[in-house]
């Protein structure tokens, strides 16, 4: 089964930095390159980071160069670092496994997601 616990959330003022965790199954990681969502109320959710896994990383224009994925293969847990984080940023925000379509695309890899961990970001 698939199991994604993301943590480390919680209420930051504008320009500071929270570092967010996501545990996953074994089989789930060791094969798979994983990613970042993130969802605010009424909207789609979108993808803002990933790592293969070999660990090349990719970023949403909107946080780029401010959050840095990373990956620990030995404890099977995906992290993001948030830095100068800005109340655009507040989300709630889910981890993945991913999957690529025909065009080169990633989406996500599970129809089942973990309960998420809410970023608030205060002005």
């Amino acid at each position: 089964q698939v199991q994604l616990v993301e943590s480390g959330g919680g209420l930051v003022q504008a320009g500071g930095s929270l570092r967010l965790s996501c545990a996953a199954s074994g089989s789930i990681f060791s094969i798979n390159p994983m990613g970042w969502y993130r969802q605010t109320p009424g909207k789609q959710r979108d993808l803002v980071a990933t790592i293969t896994t070999g660990g090349n990383t990719n970023y949403a224009d909107s946080v780029k160069g401010r959050f840095t994925i990373s990956r620990d293969n030995a404890k099977n847990t995906v992290y993001l670092q948030m830095n100068s984080l800005m109340p655009e940023d507040t989300a709630v925000y889910y981890c993945n496994a991913l999957s690529r379509d025909y065009s080169g695309t990633y989406y996500p890899r599970f129809r089942s997601w973990g309960q998420g961990t809410q970023v608030t970001v205060s002005s």
